[in-house]
């Protein structure tokens, strides 16, 4: 099953976005069930080595965390909900970790491309601050590089909803966010 929201007639203008909030499995589920979302992608970015693989990141060589790059259409959906849906969907308040996943793969991270995004993230952090006692420690870092990941990881929740990870940890997540009416329901 693909969740990606179908539009009516193609979006006339689309923008990228790219997140890392823990597993990319996770992130990815979540952003194909916003409206406005045309697609996303899970890949590798912040690192200072070329092509990386799913190994080599988590032997935590590379310093690429994992990430999805998500197109949207910005007449459905602001570039600012998308950060306020990032910040709710993830702890953004503990340093290279997220539940059980551990490691710089699993930082918190905006990729900006623009300085409209740049500033767009600041200000998403700041206002995000006051929903958290800790303080949040989400990079914001300028989009060098997207590394796109490897076929098995591609839309990976929707492909195996009965695996473990996704059972006990994804789909959780999910249920929670569209309780709370930040993401839509399948």
């Amino acid at each position: 099953m693909t969740v990606a929201h179908a539009e009516t007639k193609p979006a006339a203008k689309t923008e990228t976005a790219t997140f890392g909030g823990g597993c990319f499995w996770c992130m990815e589920a979540i952003f194909q069930r916003v409206p406005g979302v045309i697609h996303s992608t899970s890949g590798y970015s912040g690192g200072h080595t070329t092509d990386p693989t799913y190994e080599e990141v988590c032997a935590h060589g590379t310093g690429h965390a994992e990430v999805i790059q998500v197109q949207f259409d910005p007449s459905v959906i602001s570039y600012g909900k998308l950060l306020g849906i990032f910040f709710e969907s993830h702890d953004p308040t503990t340093l290279d970790r997220q539940g059980a996943d551990v490691g710089d793969q699993y930082r918190s991270v905006i990729f900006y491309t623009s300085e409209e995004q740049h500033q767009a993230a600041l200000k998403a952090k700041k206002a995000a601050q006051a929903d958290y006692s800790d303080p949040i420690v989400t990079q914001i870092e300028p989009l060098k590089k997207f590394w796109r990941a490897e076929d098995y990881h591609q839309d990976y929740f929707n492909q195996h909803p009965g695996q473990g990870y996704c059972s006990f940890v994804i789909k959780p997540k999910i249920s929670k966010l569209q309780k709370k009416g930040v993401i839509s329901k399948d």
